[in-house]
């Protein structure tokens, strides 16, 4: 678990129209997480700990069965939404609601912890690449006490649409080229985008002003917006600063990155381990109610 600790939310994206530019760039630490599971956390670390309303990104990525086979079995979550991102792979998911499903390659999970929940993630594979990403969003605090809910989006759900010549996006979450993501996300309004470019291709994506947003390159190289920290490796993720839409190149070779953006809420942050509140004695709550079997 996370040391008991109490933050103030990181904001980098002041309102203000024109271009974003990444102010900074951060570059994933290796970890590891459930009964061993071996990954890569990009938000949530020390160079950034977090990006108001987005409490942790993780990317897991391995074909050695060794990495994660023994999976993530049953935890609790109070006080925020998990959102499981597919690329490869099979992960079978199961509560103490009687909730359970499959996510395969290209699906998409976005639970909604709320109040709180008990829940296992295991690979439903014992060979193969198993790749994908997890991100943690924040609730505010009027929300974090809401009932538990999933949405579990088939791959075929996510709309995929081509925005220029040599570049497609699968929309995730929010609206890109016309068309809406089937994920609601009401208390952050967020952005979740997977986009793909071909070399010598180049895109503008409009991204709601005022929205805390990232960029997260996970395949080749990619430039978002003009500035000295533009050119993003594979592994990097620009912090991006304030505007109302982001540049994004593919120079000199093709590239695959995440765009994810969402409203912060600017409330003050407890964390302990799965537990996400406002206060330190909330935490001591979701602790004693989890240990009394309450959730």
């Amino acid at each position: 678990m996370h040391a008991n600790t109490a933050i103030s939310p990181t904001v980098d994206a002041p309102a203000s129209p024109g271009t974003r530019q990444v102010t900074r760039v951060v570059r994933g630490r290796p970890t590891s997480d459930g009964a061993g599971v071996k990954l890569t956390r990009v938000i949530g670390q020390p160079a950034l700990d977090m990006l108001d309303p987005f409490l942790m990104l993780d990317e897991f990525r391995s074909d050695q069965a060794d990495d994660y086979i023994a999976g993530f079995p049953e935890h609790p979550h109070r006080g925020f939404e998990t959102v499981t991102y597919m690329l490869a792979g099979r992960m079978r998911h199961g509560d103490n609601q009687g909730n359970s499903g499959l996510l395969t390659a290209g699906s998409v999970q976005w639970m909604t912890a709320g109040r709180g929940i008990l829940h296992s993630e295991m690979p439903e594979q014992e060979d193969g690449l198993m790749w994908g990403f997890q991100l943690w969003v924040n609730l505010p605090a009027k929300d974090k006490m809401t009932a538990p809910r999933y949405q579990d989006i088939a791959p075929e759900r996510i709309p995929e649409v081509e925005l220029a010549p040599g570049v497609s996006v699968r929309v995730i979450a929010g609206e890109a080229g016309g068309v809406k993501g089937p994920v609601e996300a009401e208390a952050t309004a967020a952005v979740y985008l997977d986009l793909r470019l071909a070399a010598g291709a180049s895109i503008e994506v409009p991204l709601p002003q005022g929205h805390n947003a990232f960029a997260y390159v996970f395949e080749g190289q990619a430039r978002i917006g003009d500035g000295p920290t533009s050119d993003l490796l594979r592994g990097d993720l620009g912090v991006l600063g304030g505007g109302d839409r982001v540049r994004i190149a593919a120079p000199q070779a093709a590239a695959r990155l995440i765009v994810v953006a969402g409203k912060p809420f600017n409330e003050p942050v407890a964390k302990y381990g799965p537990f996400v509140m406002n206060t330190q004695q909330q935490i001591v709550q979701a602790v004693e109610d989890f240990r009394a079997g309450r959730f």
